[in-house]
């Protein structure tokens, strides 16, 4: 079965808002501790984008509801667009703090969108296909964006944020024009289908262990890998701007062998397989990172941990879809979703921050895979969600 056309709009866009996002992840740690902040602080800026991302979580839940999720789509990229031009200006510590966390706002919107969007229009039997694809056209950006981004912040740490402000608007623009309906209003006429609420999530098992997998992979792969392995493998492996964003990029190399891995396989023999394998990899792979003394070392954990990271996304994603099925509106329980790993990407790079202030890199990512492994366990004893002999959702 093909994947719709709709879908490669929104893949397409995927990849335009990963390769401007991928331009700043190297640059923001320095960007912070230019201001004479130390690791703490600067992970502080990762996780207030996140911490607004899970403070409006709930009212973009709602909007969706309210407007239809491509307008809330269109409404959330303008808003990061402007956040990070302002970033790029910020002349102080609390300035960058302030418009860097005022993204998230925007971010929510047009994740949660999105994921509704992806649940709502991919036909059962492909889901972790499509799902596979999306993250993919985030990953091939997120390739290419870190590489970009450590060459760009030789020319200026503000010149990626301007580049990112730019890429974001040309992505609004990109599905404002090829994705039909993309109104403030949902189209005239179309059905009004019921909402699926957290709390009625909760009562499914599967939904129940998405979210401890979903806080796991937000601590981990949202949180600390973006806040603290730039640090790390400037300071403990080489002093060089380029390592950073090297570091990020094999781990989106990584990613994209899982993705292709699971997306493949994951709607032929189920998703809990990949959802526990993609965990326990992953954080194996974290937990020795601290470790690693040398650059080809990094290398290769991060590559690991990238394809655990990248087997354990779309099957999840498709789990939670299958959850939801499309005769429901996902906004509440999809954003619930998306507040736990935002929680994870909140309290992730300061707790790690804190040890490696007060102990070692080490303690930090050893803590961080320890909690990542931790979120097997709800796993274990949740139902499959995919009926493997029909390709189709299993009923709650």
């Amino acid at each position: 079965m093909k994947i719709p056309r709709e879908i490669w709009v929104l893949i397409a866009s995927a990849f335009v808002i990963a390769l401007g996002f991928g331009l700043i992840t190297p640059v923001l740690p320095q960007f912070a501790q230019s201001f004479g902040v130390g690791a703490t602080a600067s992970s502080v800026v990762v996780s207030a984008f996140a911490f607004f991302r899970l403070a409006f979580a709930p009212a973009g839940g709602r909007l969706i509801v309210r407007l239809g999720e491509r307008p809330v789509y269109l409404l959330g990229l303008v808003i990061v667009a402007v956040s990070t031009g302002a970033t790029a200006f910020a002349q102080s510590y609390w300035q960058l703090l302030v418009f860097r966390g005022l993204g998230g706002i925007g971010s929510v919107m047009f994740t949660v969108s999105a994921v509704a969007l992806l649940v709502r229009l991919a036909p059962p039997s492909i889901r972790a296909r499509v799902s596979s694809a999306y993250a993919s056209a985030f990953l091939i950006g997120g390739i290419g964006g870190p590489v970009f981004g450590g060459v760009l912040g030789n020319l200026g740490l503000r010149v990626p944020f301007l580049v990112y402000a730019v890429a974001l608007l040309i992505a609004a623009a990109l599905v404002a024009a090829l994705l039909g309906g993309a109104s403030l209003r949902p189209p005239e006429g179309a059905p009004v289908l019921p909402a699926m609420t957290a709390r009625d999530g909760w009562h499914d098992s599967a939904y129940r262990a998405s979210v401890f997998s979903g806080f796991a992979n937000g601590w981990a792969n949202f949180g600390v890998r973006n806040a603290i392995l730039p640090l790390f493998a400037v300071f403990a492996i080489v002093n060089e701007p380029w390592v950073a964003g090297m570091a990020l990029a094999v781990f989106a190399v990584g990613n994209a062998i899982g993705l292709t891995f699971a997306g493949r396989y994951s709607d032929r023999v189920g998703r809990r397989p990949f959802i526990i394998g993609g965990l326990v990899v992953s954080g194996i792979a974290t937990a020795v990172t601290g470790f690693a003394t040398n650059l080809p070392l990094l290398v290769v954990l991060s590559v690991i941990a990238g394809i655990g990271a990248g087997t354990l996304n779309p099957a999840q994603q498709a789990s939670l879809a299958d959850v939801v099925g499309r005769k429901r509106n996902g906004g509440p329980a999809l954003a619930a979703f998306q507040m736990s790993a935002d929680t994870g990407a909140i309290l992730g790079p300061i707790v790690a921050g804190l040890l490696i202030d007060n102990g070692s890199y080490p303690l930090a990512f050893g803590v961080t895979g320890l909690i990542t492994l931790l979120a097997v366990v709800p796993w274990l004893r949740a139902r499959e969600t995919h009926d493997v002999r029909h390709g189709s959702p299993t009923p709650a």
